[in-house]
């Protein structure tokens, strides 16, 4: 499984970035509407690792933040654990 790490804005970034003791290194990032990281941050992630993925929203900002897991109903149902069938991210089997 992977994690896609989502920030509602910079600062937040910048506490998960010094929770990791990672402030001293440039971090890329690309602002997007939250749904596009669902529509399409997860599938992307997904189909290159061939695992399902979840999103972690702020995740340095304890219980503010958010776990968006890789359930059906969740992140796009190709890309879950639970997918109905049996068949996890990008149709492998579990």
């Amino acid at each position: 499984m992977r994690w896609l790490l989502a920030f509602t804005d910079e600062a937040a970034l910048a506490r998960c970035a010094r929770a990791r003791g990672e402030a001293d290194r440039p971090w890329r990032y690309r602002a997007v509407w939250g749904a596009a990281v669902l529509d399409a941050g997860v599938p992307a992630v997904s189909e290159e690792t061939g695992l399902p993925c979840g999103v972690l929203v702020d995740a340095a900002d304890g219980e503010r933040g958010m776990v968006l897991p890789p359930v059906v109903g969740i992140v796009p149902e190709a890309f879950t654990l639970d997918r109905p069938g049996g068949q996890g991210a990008a149709g492998r089997r579990e």
